[in-house]
């Protein structure tokens, strides 16, 4: 592993490359921290798919890609004597030793959890106006919702027992096929909303990352669909000539057939 003196050489090295393409490119030369948002968030999209892939070679070339933004960011502000990359990495340094009485200050925390507790009393005292304050709006709907939940329940707002948030689910549940049997459309949605909010808070109790174990069952469903397709090519015919039952012939072959590939 590359000790402290060729990792920071290799940092000056990328700050001195962002100094030659803002000054030299004209395609670097014409972005900004607006035209940069969407590819940036595209990038940590596809980061997140190497880490689930775990493909630690691609996760390198990813967070090579994530840390070239953030030097773009910060070459941006310096432009403007906003800010540079030191007071990015300055300010985070700060935020962290505060943040960590435990371990900067003379402050007794012992778990995890009591961790968690204390930043979010960490944040109110520094000002936030709200627990959820710190909750991105532009967040996807899924992530957002397991985010709102860890937030409260570092305060202390969250069920005791894990049987009573699965009886929550179960409520939630029969609620939403009442309104379902009613033909009620936004009463359906509101309700439908409910199940997936109360299915996430029990994820939370298993320690189960709702938002990985979905990726996960999207990526399990593209393998199997993507083998049926590939059947029908073998077969010399459209997957629209395909019936339902040779759908799912192929279907329970490519759950198989994954199974011995594990």
């Amino acid at each position: 592993m590359n000790n402290r003196a060729v990792q920071l050489k290799a940092i000056e090295r990328l700050l001195n490359i962002m100094d030659d393409l803002r000054e030299k490119c004209p395609w670097d030369q014409k972005q900004s921290m607006e035209t940069l948002r969407h590819l940036t968030i595209e990038e940590v999209y596809e980061l997140g798919d190497a880490i689930l892939d775990n493909d630690l070679e691609e996760v390198k070339k990813e967070l090579g890609d994530v840390l070239l933004h953030l030097v773009f960011y910060a070459k941006i502000g310096s432009e403007t004597n906003a800010f540079d990359i030191a007071d990015v990495a300055n300010s985070i340094c700060e935020k962290l030793i505060s943040r960590h009485p435990h371990i900067y200050g003379d402050v007794k925390l012992t778990s995890s959890e009591e961790v968690k507790q204390n930043w979010e009393k960490l944040k109110l005292e520094e000002g936030n106006k709200s627990v959820l304050g710190g909750v991105p709006k532009s967040l996807p709907a899924l992530v957002k919702a397991s985010r709102i939940q860890e937030k409260v329940q570092g305060v202390g707002f969250d069920w005791e027992h894990r049987a009573d948030v699965w009886n929550k689910v179960k409520e939630e549940l029969d609620e939403f096929e009442q309104e379902v049997n009613l033909q009620q459309t936004e009463r359906m949605e509101e309700e439908f909303g409910d199940v997936l909010f109360s299915l996430i808070n029990y994820a939370r109790f298993l320690k189960i990352n709702p938002e990985t174990a979905l990726e996960r069952t999207n990526k399990k469903f593209i393998s199997r669909f993507q083998y049926i397709e590939q059947k029908a090519v073998d077969l010399g015919k459209s997957i629209t000539a395909m019936n339902l039952e040779e759908m799912d012939l192929y279907w329970n072959e490519a759950k198989n057939f994954n199974k011995t590939k594990k």
